[in-house]
């Protein structure tokens, strides 16, 4: 039998399914390049994350019998470690989704890693926590961080390879663990599901022209200074996310700010082709949304950082503002609002980002890793 013929077990792996992000749209390209393939995980609540993996192979940890924890991942934060090493996956090559957890999964074969960030409250704890946090946060991260790392380090330095979503994550990963690792950009989905318009937004844009920013509701992401951005004019906000800052942001929530969370694909899809543009202020390791945005040939005004450097082009999909701070913010789309877009060229900067580009590389490698493991095999 040649090594072509030979089948490969795949599995795949990922933190948590407890939300409706960007990771998890990955996860899900990932299912459809490896449809045979079970995933793995330390938490599972279907009513939270997108419903596709209600019809996929997903197998939890014990500790997904705890319903808190479900509802509220970052309370299990001491006992994912403990998690994560429960769970034992027999596949040949796993390829694992991680920014934190999953690369410690452990396995009778090779482990391919897909990385969004090293923890950021291991590493950029600062920046993860934010200036809002409280005292009893920090001092539990604070006792937590030095064994975590330890267990962190172990766990990266376990894997095969790496793949990091973007240069600034590749730079972060070589300085957490000192090794390097290729980039390959997370895939946009072409959402299928038809538009639905969302029951809350529509009566009160009444028509109105409106900005949208999509965001998990955490100190890093900066939404709140998005929102002063926009109090006290005349332009509309429609943020759509979900996150512990939930209640802080709509206590600082003005009369032309609409706050949706848990929205459809196709609600999403309305939106996104409705809007003038996207605006993000957050500290992103990627940036999906300019993207999504993009492919609606809708620009973005987004910080000169990380990711976004990545999957906005200037002046073709989108402006930069160099701080996130509501001045800066303000400026950017006043930028915006005076140049001249064309929506076939904000489309067209898509193409780098498919779906079938992303399964192609992922395929490769998960055969090159097998293919050495077959080689060693057969050179005893």
């Amino acid at each position: 039998m040649s090594v072509e013929q030979l089948p490969i077990r795949v599995a795949i792996a990922h933190d948590y399914l407890t939300q409706r992000g960007g990771a998890e749209k990955v996860v899900l390209a990932m299912a459809r390049a490896f449809p045979e393939s079970p995933i793995y995980t330390t938490l599972f609540e279907p009513s939270t994350t997108f419903p596709e993996f209600a019809d996929l192979d997903v197998r939890p940890s014990r500790l997904n019998h705890v319903g808190f924890l479900r509802k509220n991942h970052r309370a299990a934060l001491p006992l994912l470690p403990f998690a994560s090493q429960s769970i034992t996956i027999d596949a040949d090559v796993v390829l694992t989704s991680t920014s934190g957890w999953a690369h410690g999964f452990r396995t009778s074969g090779r482990t391919l890693v897909y990385c969004y960030s090293p923890a950021r409250w291991l590493y950029e704890s600062e920046m993860y926590l934010g200036e809002s946090s409280s005292l009893a946060k920090r001092i539990m991260l604070k006792i937590l961080t030095s064994p975590l790392r330890r267990w962190d380090r172990r766990a990266a330095e376990s894997a095969d390879r790496y793949l990091a979503i973007s240069t600034v994550v590749q730079k972060r990963i070589a300085d957490a663990y000192g090794f390097s690792s290729t980039v390959l950009p997370a895939p946009f989905t072409v959402e299928s599901a038809p538009e639905e318009a969302v029951p809350d937004a529509e009566p009160w844009l009444d028509g109105d022209s409106f900005y949208l920013c999509i965001s998990r509701l955490l100190p890093y992401k900066n939404v709140d200074k998005v929102m002063a951005a926009f109090a006290g004019t005349a332009r509309k906000l429609v943020v759509v996310g979900r996150g512990p800052e939930a209640e802080r942001l709509r206590k600082m929530q003005s009369d032309n700010i609409l706050m949706l969370s848990d929205l459809t694909s196709g609600q999403m899809t309305w939106l996104y082709s409705r809007c003038n543009a996207v605006v993000a202020a957050s500290y992103e390791d990627y940036g999906l949304t300019p993207i999504e945005a993009a492919y609606h040939g809708k620009p973005s005004a987004v910080l000169r950082w990380g990711g976004f450097l990545d999957t906005v082009e200037e002046g073709v999909s989108g402006v930069f503002f160099d701080e996130p701070e509501p001045d800066s913010i303000r400026a950017a789309v006043e930028r915006l609002e005076h140049t001249t877009w064309e929506p076939l060229k904000i489309s067209a900067h898509v193409e780098q980002f498919s779906e079938e580009r992303f399964a192609a590389e992922l395929i490769s490698a998960v055969t090159d890793i097998h293919e050495h493991i077959i080689e060693r095999k057969l050179s005893r």
